[in-house]
């Protein structure tokens, strides 16, 4: 598991132990960041379900220029926060511990919002229709939405003011791009 490009291109980060988290694997993430090209430069970033945190520190490589990390696990929380001293960059990123949809609300509360949201829940789950549904209250006109899920269990076209707008299969995972009907 490595960074795929920008600053920190080839750094090896901290694998998982056991299989618990599993990561986006390297091909997905360099689909994923092909895609979604000059949207990274300067965003704000929130990366939920983050595991290792590799897609929020690609962004970071890639020039975002602040990240947040999400996970209820704390060998995650560990795992985000060597990975991000592998990388320096710390001073870029907070990380979060606890469960996706209160840390939303809890960041909605203070008023944040982000340009760019990673989600990358357990297969199999409604995560990501129940974190969709809660983060409208944390975007900014423009805001993207990238969700990895299985193959398996396909996400709907629409969930609340969200319209899926690209959709990709990697295998087993397939990757949705989701924009705001009031960003457009």
């Amino acid at each position: 598991m490595r960074i795929i490009a920008g600053n920190f291109a080839g750094r090896r980060l901290h694998p998982p132990r056991g299989s618990a988290i599993r990561p986006t694997a390297d091909r997905v993430r360099e689909a994923v960041f092909s895609i979604i090209g000059p949207a990274v430069a300067g965003a704000e970033v929130l990366d939920l379900f983050a595991g290792t945190g590799a897609m929020g520190l690609e962004a970071l490589s890639r020039g975002a220029s602040r990240a947040t990390f999400v996970d209820q696990s704390r060998h995650a929380v560990q795992l985000i926060r060597l990975n991000l001293e592998l990388c320096r960059v710390s001073d870029q990123a907070r990380v979060i511990h606890g469960s996706v949809n209160q840390v939303i609300r809890r960041l909605a509360g203070q008023q944040e919002t982000f340009d760019l949201i990673f989600i990358d829940p357990p297969y199999g789950r409604d995560f990501i229709q129940q974190s969709l549904a809660l983060l409208g209250q944390v975007v900014r006109p423009g805001t993207l939405v990238v969700a990895e899920h299985g193959s398996r269990k396909p996400l709907p076209l629409q969930v609340e003011e969200w319209s899926q707008t690209v959709e990709r299969h990697y295998g087993d995972t397939t990757v949705s791009f989701y924009m705001s009907a009031r960003a457009r």
